[in-house]
């Protein structure tokens, strides 16, 4: 058994205007399977496909107060387009963000809600990703989260290193999840996580105790009006295990 990384589930207080922001910057279209929910994905895109990893934007009330924890990267194919999609999300609302990044090539930003995302200069192993060149993950045992994650999907680890480790999806399309060191420490409930699932046919519960044998715990939280299971990984990391699809 294994899981699929199928969306990226991002808190906001006004989840239509953001979506509508990052629609625009991916190229991407828009839809909703409710008040408070708007869905992105690509356009012509048949749920769920490791090609993409789609977004779920959520209606919370509560602003963001700290710096995520989960971020995206997106990916460029030369320092001109680099340059001009830099300007065009201006354009749309995002500005640009101080982390402590320094003097690096690739430029970090923040949406209108002020999530913190980059836009990475072009590098070759992001060449055939979509937009989204990469899913990153802040932690303090890059390793420890490769092993989990690559046990708790069925996603391929493809480096480990002291400071950073990635995961792509096994059929080598889509972004990469990578995991990189930070001296920072998880504070409160990750406005960005991630969303997984089992395969058609899977018993979600045997699942679920499976991912408890890797290290998952429950949040601690009640759970018992929601169709869904919420876990963390080793890290605190809260993450959704959804109902196949």
């Amino acid at each position: 058994m294994a899981t699929r990384i199928v969306q990226i589930n991002m808190k906001a207080q006004d989840d239509s205007a953001l979506g509508r922001f990052w629609a625009e910057a991916l190229g991407w279209g828009v839809d909703s399977e409710g008040p408070g929910v708007t869905n992105l994905e690509p356009v012509g895109f048949h749920y769920p496909d490791p090609a993409a990893v789609c977004i779920d934007i959520i209606l919370r009330p509560e602003p963001k107060t700290v710096k995520n924890r989960v971020h995206l990267d997106l990916a460029t194919t030369s320092a001109a387009h680099q340059a001009e999609l830099v300007a065009r999300l201006k354009d749309l609302g995002a500005t640009l963000a101080d982390v402590g990044q320094g003097d690096v090539p690739w430029t970090v930003m923040a949406d209108p809600e002020g999530n913190e995302f980059c836009v990475l200069e072009p590098r070759p192993v992001y060449r055939d990703t979509g937009p989204i060149a990469a899913v990153v993950v802040d932690c303090t045992d890059p390793g420890a989260m490769a092993r989990f994650w690559g046990g708790a999907t069925d996603w391929t680890v493809h480096e480990v290193a002291d400071d950073h480790a990635s995961l792509r999806s096994a059929q080598g399309v889509g972004p990469y999840l990578e995991f990189v060191r930070t001296p920072d420490t998880k504070s409160g409930w990750n406005r960005v996580h991630l969303d997984v699932a089992p395969y058609p046919g899977h018993d979600p519960a045997a699942e679920e105790a499976r991912l408890r044998t890797l290290g998952a715990t429950d949040p601690g939280i009640d759970q018992s009006v929601i169709s869904w299971r919420i876990l963390v990984d080793p890290e605190g990391n809260e993450f959704c295990l959804l109902t196949p699809r």
